[in-house]
């Protein structure tokens, strides 16, 4: 399986921003859908956002709707989740997830390949 491999997290104060990198394969990210996950201590993985391998089509999860969002450059080979306006409910470990082409799932089950995680944590 393609190596994906995030960076970009940090300790951040509430209000702050991040952007998340996840760099794939050129292969990976020209091919398949590309979602961002995030899990928090004793809780499940939850959808953040996706985007499609065309780039055209993105879904964001209700808790990221207007804060954040996930774009891909494939000359760099780096899928991108840009987070602004962070909340202390907002901290968990995020994770790059590669899913096969089609329309963007919100399903831990589409996702195939998963990055190790980059740790968010936003102080109040």
């Amino acid at each position: 399986q393609a190596q994906l491999v995030e960076s970009g997290g940090g300790l951040v104060q509430a209000g702050d921003s991040l952007r998340l990198s996840c760099t794939a394969p050129a292969r990976t990210l020209g091919w398949y859908t590309m979602g961002w996950f995030r899990q928090a201590p004793g809780k499940e993985r939850e959808f953040v956002a996706a985007i499609a391998r065309t780039g055209h089509s993105t879904v964001n999860s209700d808790s990221a709707k207007g804060r954040f969002a996930i774009s891909r450059d494939t000359a760099k080979n780096t899928v991108y989740l840009q987070m602004n306006n962070l909340r202390p409910e907002d901290t968990a470990v995020y994770y790059c997830a590669a899913a096969q082409p089609g329309s963007p799932s919100r399903e831990v089950g589409s996702y195939s390949n998963w990055g190790q995680g980059t740790q968010v944590t936003v102080a109040s």
